[in-house]
């Protein structure tokens, strides 16, 4: 518990009393987005997800692992599902979930088609409130389908403020609102704004059901809704306490089953029943006969019809509630207030320091949309692959297909996802970086996440972690130890300067084990050189890295080797901690300390034959190619990959000497393997007294690589660092071998290419993870090396900056995308007036995946918070960003320190 004695705001306490075992987090936003077109949903022959599921079969078929719906809110097992429908009397459809292209549909992927944000919300979600804009006219499904498939890769997604929907203002802006009177006590509030100049109608239906967990097994009990004759909703679920479903006034109750239409989807007669799409059917199409007559079901809405005038406002409420709850909505509007205050009192707390008002509403949207993307993800492997009992056996053929050697894996949990409508499902490195995003309000969530992957249920036998589910074998970057310790630092000064070592222990043992598996699979000959393949970073490579080479052989990853490199530094850093009350990790701290020096050695000299994968030529980190024949060519592109190296620095402070082993192991080491002691930076250094500095990067490397890093004409952009140079925009990187013809160039908005599914880019936007990480090791690197060490930034502008100001520049670069200039413009909106200059768009902030080169404007899945969310963290030091940006840029009158 933190010892600090100031007072705690509400939202604080609740977070303790979960420590205390009042269960806050029960209920959350934890619905799917998108649960079609998913692998868990999939029993294709062929694994061929998004034709099996389609948008289309969404609203008659049930599903089998989860839920989707918009502005969701359910339990932490997602039995049962409270959400928001919506028909403004001219789709063909409801609209009860969100619409979005396939990724063969789309000329850049899968990709959402809809407009929504995620605007607040508290970690215990007590308070959370998000919008949807819904369009008065009919919403243009079939213009987006076609318009994305007509446009190539050269051009820009078709969205559907392109199509012009919202001229005229003619939507509706529908706010959606939970707040929480108790644990098991849910408030809902829907806002409704007619924006438009003239009064219009709009259709609204409060939705509650059972997630149907009866039709795949026999003998599973059927939950129950059942209207009462006082017009609430009664709740009977055998797995969980007797609820009540309260509404506002005097709505039409609709009820059907949460069941397959059969007779749609298959051809088969059913009469008398009333299935999944009942209530679309009813209110769509008129068709009285779709909902049940005795008013019980598994699914229910109150159904409302509202007539708004012209910017007239309607608000609508409900409430889920313990059965002898006696209040109903009496004190419905009280509990609201009190929890919407509670939640500014909560961020103000978190960001006294921060003056900029703008800055604060990016920060606060950023972690709403970190919260939002909370996600019950239930996937148990082996009933999967089999079937269920109740259910047509599934192919054969998927017991040798995709994640048939994952049979250990049993997932019901909340996670935080990417995405949870374009990245519906976990990724292992992702998550490392939405918990220390989460860390920052949270840390006993965040601290839940990093161990979860871990677990004997996720985690496979052989120490590897699960990547995603579309292949949980696939290899993502190891960060999970970095992760860890950053949480660990946040969390103690949550906890006023106290660590939880319990937790770092619990999770250290395992990341050995996971590290243990990276030495043994991923290092081909033995020589502490890695491969990986792509690594997270889709198609930054002039191949597939994924994929076999056209003539065999294989490559030597300076990304792959640079990440161990990290990750031995990170768990030597734990070990450190951890030997500080218990020394018997001071040998383990010196197995990671000397794994490291063996891994610099090797980036400097593969097998001995004069090749590494530093280039002394071009002073940059490059990749070499392996061929079957023993050559090895190195790929001298200009790419994220050259930089990574940089993250793999730790600073070993004056408590070095307080481990008396480990002190004697390293001092030894080096003194018998001076070759060894070479490679590491100022390890002995008479200024630096007893702090000692670890990195693959000497002074003069450093320099070099931050001279390429740092130069507008190639990796830094006004936007932060690019993912590759732009002196491939003119001048393509080609490389031809035995007939082979392969190039790479620098395209700084989506992806030209259908590598790894063509729906994200890493040959040329901005990336916030990597830059993050960038941020993090320059801070590192000047913890060390003081003032007085300095590069010109930019380069070329005779500037000179300690690696501080280097960090504090990059990090206001970053943090400009989202706030609004001087221009009052936010370049995350590109050049899109709507959104730029309307006020009811311009301030509602959306998180993309990825970022333009060039102009900063949002790319890929736009509501990415997960990671883009680590804006959040950037946005706490950025009050002081302008200042030093003010000292820092003056002209150089004097040589750059440091040297060697």
């Amino acid at each position: 518990m933190p010892i600090s004695e100031k007072r705690r705001s509400a939202e604080a306490m609740r977070l303790e009393e979960i420590h205390d075992g009042k269960h806050w987090r029960r209920w959350g936003p934890y619905l799917s987005e998108r649960q079609w077109g998913t692998v868990r949903e999939d029993y294709s022959e062929y694994g061929t997800a998004w034709e099996y599921f389609p948008h289309d079969h969404a609203r008659s078929r049930a599903y089998r692992w989860g839920e989707d719906g918009i502005g969701g809110f359910g339990d932490e097992q997602l039995l049962l599902c409270l959400a928001l429908a919506l028909w403004n009397g001219r789709d063909p459809i409801l609209k009860e979930r969100l619409f979005g292209l396939t990724n063969s549909e789309g000329n850049h992927g899968e990709d959402v088609k809809e407009l929504y944000y995620y605007l607040d919300g508290t970690p215990t979600h007590s308070y959370m409130r998000m919008l949807y804009k819904y369009p008065q006219a009919a919403f243009p499904y079939a213009w987006l389908v076609e318009e994305n498939r007509r446009r190539g890769r050269s051009e820009a997604e078709f969205e559907l403020i392109d199509t012009g929907i919202f001229a005229e203002n003619r939507y509706f802006d529908v706010e959606i609102e939970y707040a929480k009177a108790d644990v098991d006590d849910i408030l809902m509030r829907v806002t409704v704004h007619n924006r438009a100049a003239d009064a219009a109608e709009l259709h609204v239906l409060p939705q509650l059901w059972a997630r149907n967990i009866w039709s795949w097994k026999p003998d599973c009990p059927r939950p129950l809704l059942v209207a009462r004759e006082d017009r609430t909703i009664s709740v009977d679920h055998p797995l969980l306490p007797r609820l009540r479903l309260h509404c506002d006034g005097s709505p039409e109750f609709l009820f059907c089953h949460n069941e397959t239409n059969i007779t749609r989807l298959s051809g088969i007669s059913a009469p008398g029943h009333h299935f999944k799409d009942g209530i679309n059917d009813y209110v769509v199409n008129g068709e009285v006969a779709a909902v049940a007559p005795d008013r019980r079901g598994s699914k229910v809405a109150a159904y409302y019809r509202l007539s708004l005038p012209a910017g007239g406002c309607a608000q609508l409420r409900a409430r889920l509630a313990p059965a002898d709850h006696a209040f109903g909505l009496s004190d419905f509007d009280h509990i609201f207030d009190q929890r919407r205050a509670e939640a500014d009192e909560f961020y103000a707390e978190l960001q006294h320091d921060i003056t900029d008002p703008d800055a604060r509403l990016v920060q606060r949207q950023a972690l709403a949309g970190v919260l939002w993307s909370k996600q019950f993800y239930y996937f148990d492997i082996p009933e999967w692959l089999n079937g269920d009992p109740l259910q047509p056996p599934p192919p054969a053929t998927r017991r040798h297909g995709r994640n048939c050697d994952w049979p250990h894996l049993n997932n019901a949990d909340i996670v935080s996802m990417p995405d949870k409508w374009e990245y519906p499902w976990y990724a292992a490195w992702d998550l490392a970086f939405h918990a220390v995003t989460l860390a920052l309000i949270d840390p006993g969530f965040a601290k839940s996440q990093l161990l979860l992957l871990t677990r004997d249920w996720y985690m496979h036998p052989n120490g590897q972690l699960p990547a995603y589910e579309w292949a949980f074998g696939d290899v993502n970057p190891p960060v999970h130890a970095w992760a860890v310790w950053r949480v660990y630092e946040f969390d103690r000064e949550h906890r006023g300067g106290e660590g939880d070592l319990a937790f770092l222990e619990r999770v250290f043992h395992k990341l050995m084990l996971n590290f243990t598996w990276w030495v043994n699979r991923k290092d081909v000959e033995g020589r502490n050189i890695f491969q990986g393949g792509f690594l997270g970073l889709d198609n930054i490579g002039i191949f597939d890295r994924n994929a076999k080479l056209p003539n065999g052989g294989y490559i030597n990853q300076a990304d792959g080797t640079a990440w161990m490199a990290m990750y031995t530094l990170n768990l030597m850093r734990i070990a450190l901690e951890l030997a500080l009350t218990d020394h018997v990790y001071e040998d383990i701290a010196s197995k990671f300390f000397e794994h490291f020096l063996y891994i610099a050695e090797a980036m400097t000299n593969i097998g001995g034959d004069g090749i590494g994968l530093w280039d002394d030529e071009d002073e940059f980190y490059y990749d070499v190619l392996h061929l079957s024949d023993g050559e090895r060519i190195p790929l001298r592109v200009r790419s994220l990959v050259g930089l990574i190296p940089l993250f793999a620095v730790e600073v070993l402070g004056a408590w070095f000497s307080s481990l008396p082993r480990f002190n004697a192991r390293t001092h030894w080491f080096l003194e018998h393997r001076p070759h060894l002691a070479r490679l590491v930076s100022r390890w002995y250094n008479a200024k630096s007294g007893e702090r000692h500095l670890l990195s693959l990067l000497r002074g003069h490397r450093m320099k070099r690589l931050l001279n390429r890093m740092l130069d507008e004409t190639a990796f830094l952009s006004d936007f932060g660092v690019r993912s590759l140079s732009k002196l491939y925009e003119d001048n393509p990187y080609v490389f031809e071998r035995d007939g082979n013809r392969f190039s790479i160039s620098y395209v700084p908005g989506d992806s030209a290419t259908t590598v790894f599914g063509g729906n994200s880019n890493w040959r040329g936007p901005v990336w916030m993870p990597v830059n993050f990480l960038i941020i993090e090791s320059l801070q590192r690197f000047h913890s060390y090396y003081g003032d007085d060490f300095k590069v010109e930034y930019p380069v070329g502008s005779g500037a000179l900056l300690h690696l501080g100001e280097v960090a504090a520049e990059l990090s206001r670069r970053l943090c400009r995308i989202f706030l609004r200039g001087e221009d009052g413009k936010r370049p995350v909106f590109g050049d899109s007036p709507i959104e730029q200059n309307d006020p009811h768009f311009r301030d509602n902030v959306l998180f993309y995946e990825f970022f333009h080169g060039d102009n900063g404007r949002g790319l890929g899945a736009s509501h990415q918070t997960g990671w883009t969310a680590l804006i959040a963290c950037l946005l706490r030091s950025y009050a002081s960003t302008a200042a030093v940006r003010t000292a820092a840029m003056a002209p150089a009158t004097e040589v750059e320190a440091g040297g060697q």
